[in-house]
């Protein structure tokens, strides 16, 4: 079923979503060449303490770390070690939710390290961009199809392709609730939005092919043939005529 958020809860996810955009800033500051990904892990973690939230990843699932750490072709759920280690020229995406008074938010960024060459810049600035492309379809009484069909359209036209198997999906009570947002889709097909849905919009691409595999850890899937990746997203909630994003 899919929930209305009240005005309350709309304000409290959105001081939530303020701690974690500050937290995913920090962290991203942190990060430096030739730091292992634990790194990344502890220090979210000891931001979430300095601002009094519970990690939303932590547990959910057996998951064992605060914050996912992804590399290159890496395309989410990045398991952060101790061997892994962060080189000049990495694409790094960061995904990471909060748990502040009941309600969650979730948001994701990719940055590169260092000096990065032409195709990783490109590859951020689509992933970005194709998320504001799609979120220009979302208001009250709009197909989430619509918004589905324009993050394909943005990101195919691009050259890059949208990963398949991953999708956004509803958020409150819950980190993942109804209903699954696909990154690709058809017009005029899917749920009817409605004003105070809260939403976690999070397109991911690949270079190339969309396939993907898991490693032996059991969680981080990466691109089949090596194919760089990138990952973005906000928490929002629907308005009547448009959206107001809450992880910013």
């Amino acid at each position: 079923m899919i929930t209305i958020k009240s005005k309350r809860e709309i304000e409290t996810m959105r001081e939530g979503g303020h701690i974690l955009a500050a937290i995913l800033e920090d962290t991203k500051n942190y990060c430096k060449a030739g730091m292992p990904t634990k790194e990344l892990d502890k220090y979210a973690g000891r931001l979430c303490l300095k601002y009094g939230v519970k990690p939303a990843f932590k547990g959910y699932l057996d998951f064992p770390a605060n914050i996912i750490v992804s590399l290159n072709d890496e395309i989410v759920h990045g398991l952060p070690s101790d061997e892994k280690v962060i080189m000049d020229g990495d694409l790094v995406s960061l995904d990471f939710g909060v748990l502040h008074k009941g309600l969650y938010t979730d948001a994701a960024i990719t940055f590169g390290v260092g000096d990065i060459d032409p195709l990783k810049k490109k590859l951020i600035e689509v992933v970005k961009k194709s998320f504001f492309a799609g979120a220009k379809k979302i208001k009250d009484g709009a197909y989430l199809g619509d918004v589905s069909a324009e993050i394909q359209k943005y990101i195919e036209s691009r050259g890059f392709s949208v990963i398949r198997c991953l999708a956004g999906h509803g958020i409150g009570k819950n980190i993942h609730e109804e209903p699954t947002i696909p990154n690709f889709g058809k017009k005029k097909t899917g749920v009817i939005l409605k004003e105070g849905m809260a939403l976690a919009i999070e397109p991911m691409i690949a270079e190339k092919s969309y396939e993907l595999e898991i490693d032996p850890d059991g969680w981080t899937y990466r691109t089949v043939d090596g194919g760089l990746s990138a990952h973005f997203e906000h928490t929002l909630v629907v308005t009547k005529k448009g959206y107001d994003i809450l992880t910013q």
